[in-house]
C-alpha cells in the first residue's frame, strides 16, 4: 500500500487548487458581461472521476458546495466512468446544464463540465497494435451566473409560480462532443435569451476556462503520473474528512435547534419558517430540516443542492483554514431535508430566489443553532440577503436589449471580540459590487448615490457592520425586479446584542418617494430613481458588558 507523504499531500493540495484558480482567471478575463467580468459571479473547481470535489478556487460558496451534484448528474446521464465500455464520456466533451432538479441551483447559473482524459500509450502484442481507451483522470467544471436565460422577466429571476416561467431549462447535454460544438443546441439557447451576444461571450469564456483546466490537470498528470494524481485526490478527501471528524469531536455532544423566517414568498405576506435541529454525537453530525415549511408558491424554494451547499459552507467555516476545500467535509455530516419542503423543493416549483435568498437564511439558522454549541466561534447574523436587483429594457445607445443584474452587499454580524464589517458581501455570496464606471458604461443607468448606510448595524458590546445605500437613476423606461430579504425580519444579534436594521426598497418618481415591496416586478420610467438600502449585521454582547 502506498504511504502518504505529508509534504506531497500539501503540495498536491495547492497544485489542484491552482488549476481551479487559473480557470477562474481565464473566465474573468475573457467574459463579456459586467456580471461575470466585474462582479465575478462565477466559480471553478476540480473533481475526481466519481464527481467528488477535490479542490476549488476562492469563488462563490453557494456555487461550490452544490457543484458536485452537477458533475454527478453529468456522470449519471452519460455513463459510468468505472466501466468505460458502457460510458459515453469522451475526450473533448463538454456537458452543459442548469436544471435545478438535476444538479443545478437556479436557471441563470449555467454549469459546464469537462471530463479530463489521459491518452494511454499503445502497446504491441506480436504484430497487432493495442490501443487502450484513454484513462479518465477527473473533471473540471465552471459555473457562471448569466444575466438572462429567458423567462417572463428580464434577468430570469421573476416572482414566478412555476419554474417554466423562470427561463430556459437545460438538462445535462453535450455542448461539445469530442471537440465538435453542438451548433443546434447553441442556436437554441441564443434564440431563447434577451441578450444573445452577451450570452455567447460568457459561454465562450466558460469554454476557455474549462479548456485551461483540462490542460493544466493533464500537465500535472504527465508530470507526476496518473497513479499519484488518483492517490492524492483520495488522500485529500480522506484528510478533510478526518479533520472534520476531529472538529466535530471538539464540539459538545447535544441537540441544538434554531428557527428563523424568510419575510415571505413574494406571493403572500406570510413569513416562511426555516428550522434546523443539529445533533452532535462524537465525530458525527446530523442536520435535520424536517420542521421547515413546505415548498412555497413563490420563487424562494431551494433545491437540495443549495441546502447541502449551505451546510458545507457553515461546517467548513469551523475548520482550520489550512484544511483542503473538498467533498470530504460532508462525509461525517448527515443532511435531512424532506422532499417537498422549502429546503428541498421538487419540480415544478419556482426556485430563482432559493439560490440567492433562502441559502442565506439556511446559513442563519445553522449558525444560530451552532451558537448554542460553540458560542465563542459563531458571529451574530449578517444581512441575510443578497439584495437582488434586475433591470432590463431597450438601450437606444446600442440599439439592443439590456439586462443589468446586481447583488448588493451589506453589514456582517459582530463577533465575540470584533465589530462586523460594513458594505461587503457575506456568507453564500462572495461577489463584488459592480463598479459605477462599468455599470454606467454598459447600461442606460446612472448611479446617483453609493454610500455606507451609517447606523444600520446592530448595537452591542461589538456592533454589527453597516449596510449600503445604492441609488440608481433609470435613463430609459425599464422593467425592474427586486428579490430581497430582511425587509421585515431582522438580522439577529447574539449574547444580548441588538439586531441589524432591516433593508428598504423605494423609488423616487418626480421627486416623490414611493415604497417598493421586498419582492416584485414594476415598470419604471426614464428619470425615476431606484433606491436600495441594505440591512446591517447583528450586534454581539450587551453594550455595557465587560470583557
Amino acid at each position: 500500500m502506498k504511504k502518504t507523504d505529508p509534504i506531497r499531500l500539501e503540495v498536491f493540495k495547492h497544485l489542484f487548487a491552482s488549476v481551479a484558480e487559473e480557470m477562474g482567471v481565464v473566465l474573468r478575463k475573457t467574459s463579456f458581461s459586467p456580471n461575470i467580468k466585474e462582479r465575478q459571479d462565477f466559480s471553478c473547481a476540480v473533481f475526481d472521476p466519481q464527481g467528488n470535489m477535490i479542490a476549488q478556487a476562492a469563488h462563490i460558496p453557494v456555487h461550490l458546495g452544490s457543484m458536485p451534484l452537477s458533475v454527478q448528474a453529468a456522470i449519471e446521464h452519460f455513463g459510468n466512468p468505472d466501466q468505460p465500455e458502457i460510458s459515453d464520456l469522451n475526450p473533448g466533451d463538454m456537458i452543459l446544464l442548469n436544471d435545478p432538479f438535476r444538479g443545478g441551483t437556479h436557471l441563470p447559473d449555467i454549469t459546464l463540465v469537462s471530463p479530463v482524459f489521459q491518452e494511454v500509450q499503445g502497446l504491441k502484442e506480436g504484430s497487432a497494435a493495442v490501443h487502450p481507451s484513454p484513462r479518465l483522470i477527473g473533471f473540471v467544471a465552471s459555473r457562471a451566473h448569466h444575466a438572462d436565460v429567458g423567462g417572463m422577466t428580464p434577468g430570469s429571476m421573476p416572482i414566478a409560480q412555476e419554474i417554466f416561467q423562470e427561463g430556459l431549462i437545460i438538462p445535462p447535454v453535450k455542448l461539445f462532443s469530442q471537440g465538435s460544438r453542438n451548433d443546434a443546441l447553441w442556436d437554441l439557447i441564443m434564440a431563447n435569451v434577451r441578450t444573445p451576444e452577451e450570452r455567447s461571450g460568457d459561454l465562450w469564456a466558460q469554454i476557455a476556462a474549462n479548456q485551461r483546466g483540462n490542460s493544466r490537470l493533464l500537465d500535472l498528470t504527465n508530470e507526476y503520473g496518473s497513479d499519484s494524481i488518483s492517490f492524492y485526490m483520495q488522500e485529500l478527501l480522506s484528510y478533510t474528512e478526518i479533520m472534520t471528524r476531529k472538529m466535530l469531536q471538539e464540539l459538545p455532544d447535544g441537540i441544538y435547534t434554531y428557527i428563523d423566517h424568510l419575510d415571505n414568498d413574494g406571493i403572500s405576506d406570510r413569513p416562511v419558517p426555516i428550522s434546523v435541529t443539529i445533533t452532535i454525537q462524537k465525530d458525527h453530525a446530523k442536520v435535520d430540516f424536517s420542521a421547515s415549511a413546505a415548498q412555497q408558491k413563490g420563487s424562494i424554494n431551494a433545491v437540495y443542492a443549495i441546502t447541502l451547499s449551505a451546510v458545507y459552507y457553515v461546517f467548513r467555516c469551523l475548520l482550520n483554514l489550512d484544511v483542503p476545500n473538498n467533498s470530504g467535509c460532508l462525509v461525517p455530516i448527515e443532511v435531512i431535508a424532506p422532499p417537498g419542503t422549502v429546503v428541498n423543493a421538487v419540480s415544478p416549483a419556482p426556485v430563482a430566489g432559493g439560490n440567492v435568498e433562502t441559502s442565506q437564511r439556511i446559513v442563519d439558522v445553522l449558525l444560530g443553532a451552532l451558537a448554542k454549541a460553540c458560542p465563542d466561534k459563531i458571529p451574530a447574523a449578517s444581512q441575510g440577503t443578497m439584495n437582488n436587483v434586475i433591470i432590463g429594457g431597450w438601450d437606444p445607445r446600442y440599439n439592443n436589449s439590456f439586462t443589468y443584474y446586481e447583488t448588493i452587499g451589506g453589514g456582517t454580524g459582530a463577533g465575540r471580540n470584533e465589530n462586523g464589517s460594513s458594505a461587503v458581501h457575506s456568507h453564500m455570496t462572495n461577489t463584488l459590487n459592480t463598479p459605477v464606471e462599468a455599470l454606467e458604461y454598459a447600461y442606460p443607468l446612472r448611479v446617483v448615490r453609493y454610500e455606507i448606510r451609517a447606523g444600520s448595524g446592530g448595537m452591542g458590546k461589538f456592533c454589527g457592520g453597516d449596510g449600503i445605500i445604492r441609488e440608481i437613476e433609470l435613463l430609459v423606461e425599464s422593467q425592474v425586479t427586486l428579490l430581497t430579504e430582511r425587509r421585515s425580519t431582522l438580522p439577529y444579534g447574539l449574547s444580548g446584542g441588538q439586531p441589524g436594521a432591516p433593508g428598504e426598497n423605494l423609488v423616487y418618481k418626480s421627486g416623490v418617494e414611493h415604497p417598493l415591496p421586498g419582492k416584485g416586478t414594476v415598470t419604471l420610467d426614464g428619470g425615476d430613481r431606484l433606491v436600495i438600502r441594505t440591512p446591517g449585521g447583528g450586534g454581539y454582547g450587551k453594550k455595557d458588558q465587560l470583557s
